[in-house]
């Protein structure tokens, strides 16, 4: 699965963008690489935050597995 990311010049110069499927994951940075790395960054950092936040509330009971989704 590609997830898509957008990247819009800023008023001030650089770039703001975000992934389109992960609303959370947002960044800017002064050049469109810049950005893009940032970017990725932070969809690390969304990913692992829920993670953890899932590990803290789950049951002992429960199944945890990975998945990949397939390209449509």
């Amino acid at each position: 699965m590609k997830l898509t990311a957008v990247f819009e010049p800023a008023k001030e110069g650089g770039y703001t963008c975000f992934v389109e499927e992960i609303p959370a994951a947002i960044s800017q940075g002064d050049t469109l690489a810049e950005a893009k790395a940032n970017l990725l960054d932070a969809l690390r950092l969304v990913v692992e935050c829920q993670r953890d936040l899932v590990e803290k509330n789950l049951s002992p009971e429960a199944v945890r597995e990975f998945i990949e989704l397939p390209d449509a």
